[in-house]
């Protein structure tokens, strides 16, 4: 039997009186390919034989969406990024959403993974990666570390693109959570300008519906409960999967698509995006972070599962 097309699958499995949980994470781009809580799953796994579809799971670094025309500007000299949105013209997900992780630490309810980004076009740093998955009662806790290991400041984002779902609950009839009181226009997926959320289809605080939904949408100016971001689907018998993160993820992109690749074939798919910069933070600046030489970015998202209410 061949190596997977995602590498090595890490299976993570924690028994409790609740049921048991269970996690797959893949060697290709520290993708969250599986989560299944007392025998509901509650991220959409992808097709076997390829790829992560539309970057399911993927860890986003050193930047999360995407960068216009892959083009930015460092101390006055023009950088140009590899395009790896050709149809759009962008540079889109970061550096390592084709890479390969290792592990560093293990357990069976938990693992530790590590990747290099090295200096390449249009991106002149060294930056050692890591992502913490471990799983608890209720979902996953999972743990970013980017530090810089080279000799000169490096701009720094974090995302993640895992796709939520209720159990065996069709997407279109979920309802999507997302407590932000900012929406970003955007222009083919580039910010162009923000506007509040009140009166409009993008205003997603008291939950909207999914079925005619056709969302690619950023998001900020997120609120804080309990001292954490928390975007939502909720199925229509009152159960819910919760994405919570870390003050730091400031920033969410709600993607529909209607083509992500199954082992039954296509379907309809939703992923709630945390990120720790906006959309062209290299050239907007929102969010981004400039890493010292020595420094480190650490930030914190689970997925949870919550009973009906």
């Amino acid at each position: 039997m061949g190596i997977p097309a995602t590498g090595e699958q890490h299976v993570l499995t924690l028994p409790n009186a609740g049921g048991e949980v269970t996690a797959t994470v893949t060697e290709l781009g520290a993708s969250l390919r599986r989560l299944v809580v007392g025998g509901t799953p509650i991220v959409q796994d992808y097709t076997s034989d390829g790829i992560p579809s539309q970057a399911s799971g993927v860890t986003l670094v050193p930047w999360p969406n995407r960068v216009a025309g892959g083009r930015w500007t460092l101390d006055g000299e023009p950088q140009q990024l590899d395009l790896t949105e050709p149809k759009a013209g962008n540079a889109i997900h970061g550096l390592l959403r084709n890479a390969g992780y290792r592990v560093t630490d293990r357990s069976e309810s938990a693992i530790t993974l590590a990747a290099r980004v090295f200096p390449q076009h249009g991106y002149p740093f060294l930056l050692d990666v890591s992502v913490r998955f471990e799983l608890v009662e209720d979902g996953i806790a999972v743990t970013h570390g980017v530090h810089n290991t080279g000799d000169s400041r490096a701009p720094v984002g974090i995302g993640v693109h895992p796709y939520l779902r209720v159990g065996d609950t069709p997407m279109r009839d979920l309802s999507v959570q997302v407590l932000a009181d900012t929406v970003f226009e955007t222009d083919g997926g580039i910010p162009t300008g923000t506007r509040p959320v009140d009166g409009t289809a993008e205003d997603l605080r008291s939950g909207r519906p999914l079925a005619d939904a056709d969302l690619d949408t950023p998001f900020t100016d997120l609120a804080l409960v309990d001292g954490r971001v928390r975007h939502r689907v909720v199925a229509p018998d009152g159960r819910a999967v919760e994405l919570h993160a870390d003050p730091g993820f400031a920033f969410a992109q709600v993607f529909t698509s209607r083509i992500y690749e199954t082992d039954e074939g296509r379907i309809d798919a939703v992923a709630i995006e945390p990120m720790t910069c906006a959309p062209d933070a290299l050239n907007n600046g929102r969010g981004l972070t400039w890493l010292e030489p020595g420094e480190q970015l650490v930030v914190s998202w689970g997925i949870r599962l919550l009973p009906a209410t």
